[in-house]
């Protein structure tokens, strides 16, 4: 997070309006609702889930076994099964 001083980018009116709330302190700013990335569009690891989930129902599909799945994934046979059940309300 970048660190701006508010004399620098606000005009002096609204400057002076914020300061009546709070003087001398760090105010973040949230980014509007519309401008928000969901959790992980920013570093790719949403995509990399989606492609890792993918991969485990094809895997499935293709006769794989929950238990085999879970080992090869490292995770519980029930993060598989989970994981296959919001898959298909996708698919």
């Amino acid at each position: 997070m970048k660190y701006n001083n508010a004399k620098d980018l606000l005009p002096e009116w609204l400057l002076s309006q914020v300061q009546i709330y709070i003087q001398g302190e760090v105010l973040y700013i949230p980014k509007k609702e519309s401008v928000r990335l969901k959790w992980g569009e920013a570093n790719g690891t949403r995509k990399f889930y989606k492609k890792r989930n993918l991969e485990i129902v094809k895997k499935y599909r293709n006769g794989a076994g929950i238990s085999d799945l879970s080992k090869q994934y490292c995770l519980s046979e029930y993060s598989i099964k989970k994981i296959l059940t919001e898959m298909k309300k996708v698919i």
